[in-house]
């Protein structure tokens, strides 16, 4: 079989069987792994913590299956809990979920070619750990096509772990009554804080991360998650006025 000489100069891997849809798929899958382990305490606690907040087991599975966002689950059952006007709650869960919107726009570039139903699958499932990982794959410039099966691995293994969790939270939560508080929680802030630190390659993502971090600690005692909001908006502030500074800075010179 002739080998193509010019594409190996380009640094381009020439691999058929990392064509494949399924070992595409199976290598996201693979990939999402490590972060898989930081997400099962979360999943766990979370399907709990909806229990005994009163949420029937129908309610949460459905929340988990149709919602899918970890964050905004959390947020959603503990203001439930607090008695917290329906409205408040899909204002707060909309602005911890704006980060999603970025994420969104970072992937139109690789999912432009997709037909639509691709389209929604793959937006539906791009949770922070997928993201983190599909991001990072599709920026590889190895020449392989169809990496939204990639994609779709680390979604699908995602999506499969965190209704598991919850299930299993739901069940066999009740055995462990006291399981909130035994610090499992810790594993969630571990593992977005791995995903997030690699990406921080410029001072507008710095001065975006620390802005957000320090206002969320100092706004930490609000009512309602009001300091989330507070900590997203400030966050995404302090992103774009250093962004627009390092911009004017540069046409300058």
């Amino acid at each position: 079989m002739p080998v193509n000489h010019s594409r190996q100069k380009r640094g381009i891997a020439i691999s058929p069987k990392n064509n494949s849809p399924v070992s595409l798929f199976f290598e996201g899958a693979k990939d999402t792994f490590p972060l898989i382990v930081g997400a099962i305490p979360f999943g766990i606690i979370f399907g709990t913590l909806a229990a005994t907040a009163g949420l029937s087991f129908g309610a949460t599975m459905g929340m988990s299956l149709f919602v899918f966002a970890g964050a905004s689950q959390f947020v959603c059952v503990s203001l439930v809990t607090a008695g917290v006007a329906w409205p408040m709650i899909v204002l707060t869960t909309f602005v911890v979920n704006l980060r999603h919107m970025l994420y969104g726009a970072t992937m139109v570039f690789f999912y432009k070619n997709l037909n639509p139903l691709w389209k929604m699958v793959l937006a539906f499932g791009l949770t922070d750990e997928t993201f983190a990982v599909a991001v990072s794959r599709y920026s590889k410039n190895d020449g392989v096509p169809g990496k939204h099966y990639y994609n779709l691995g680390s979604m699908v293994f995602m999506y499969g772990n965190w209704n598991l969790c919850t299930f299993i939270g739901l069940t066999a939560g009740k055995a462990f009554p006291g399981i909130s508080q035994w610090g499992l929680d810790f594993a969630m802030p571990a593992t977005f804080i791995g995903i997030v630190i690699p990406y921080l390659v410029s001072k507008p993502m710095w001065a975006s991360v620390i802005t957000a971090g320090t206002v969320s600690i100092l706004a930490g005692g609000l009512p309602h998650k009001l300091g989330l909001m507070m900590a997203a908006l400030a966050g995404v502030a302090a992103g774009v006025i250093c962004e627009k500074v390092f911009s004017e800075k540069k046409e300058r010179i």
